[in-house]
């Protein structure tokens, strides 16, 4: 087969059409590509990435808004203003008790996991439970050395210690009375966050307050399941005592200020 000059152009402006085409075929391609990459950085700048929890409070995330009713419900009274008033009068032994909640729980907890191994969910929960509990431990410690705050000597108050006087003796009762003590500690906890949130003057204090109500509103609920799977009975019933238990406690008058204490006397 010959191929005469003319048709040898032909061939070669046609090879030169195909390579064009598939060169801006290719382009058009990696255009196309880095829009969807460029949108998609976009859409993942607008909408903002979780970020993860810090040490530090001042990197923590915009406090997100938090159904609290469930925590009412749960509680059998509502903190009363004359403790609000006096927590705000002395602010620096509730931050330092508020640590030192933090610190017992995730204690607790550690007990727990130790004593309870048989248990995946159980282990599963406790261990994110004490993660939680530690890194706001740091976070309350760095509020405290940011503030120039000196760690001094706290007392137990009576909360804690006027529940579990009526801890049943024998297991797994008593590991279910715990359990649901924990579960009106943590609600307790997560109630007069968003009190003080309310009314406190220093706003990156309550904005952490805020930001603590998400995970404190939910261990409570944590506690509970943790109760209940341990107990071969509905323990409904051992709620509503403690429920009433925690109530007088927190409504009665008491001689000790404390981040869980009662009315002041």
């Amino acid at each position: 087969m010959t191929i005469n000059q003319q048709d040898l152009a032909t061939l070669q402006s046609t090879a030169n059409t195909i390579d064009n085409d598939s060169i801006e075929k290719k382009s058009v391609e990696e255009n196309v590509s880095q829009t969807v990459n460029n949108s998609a950085e976009a859409n993942l700048t607008e909408k903002e990435l979780p970020e993860e929890d810090s040490i530090d409070i001042t990197h923590l995330r915009t406090p997100i808004k938090v159904d609290l009713s469930p925590v009412y419900n749960f509680l059998g009274a509502r903190t009363t203003q004359a403790w609000v008033n006096a927590a705000i009068e002395n602010l620096p032994m509730i931050i330092q008790d508020h640590a030192n909640c933090e610190k017992k729980a995730a204690g607790t907890a550690m007990n727990l996991i130790f004593r309870y191994e048989f248990s995946y969910d159980l282990q599963r929960k406790l261990a994110q439970l004490i993660r939680e509990e530690m890194l706001h431990y740091e976070q309350v410690l760095g509020i405290m050395n940011e503030r120039g705050q000196e760690w001094k000597y706290l007392s137990a108050g009576r909360y804690a210690k006027g529940m579990l006087k009526h801890k049943r003796t024998y297991e797994p009762a008593a590991m279910v009375d715990v359990l649901i003590i924990g579960a009106f500690i943590e609600a307790r906890s997560c109630e007069r966050f968003a009190a003080l949130a309310e009314v406190i003057d220093d706003e990156r204090l309550a904005k952490y307050y805020r930001y603590l109500l998400k995970s404190e509103s939910r261990h409570f609920e944590d506690y509970l399941a943790l109760a209940q799977s341990l107990s071969d009975e509905n323990i409904d019933e051992r709620v509503a005592f403690f429920k009433e238990v925690e109530a007088e406690l927190i409504s009665s008058p008491d001689a000790e200020l404390r981040f869980h204490s009662g009315t002041p006397a």
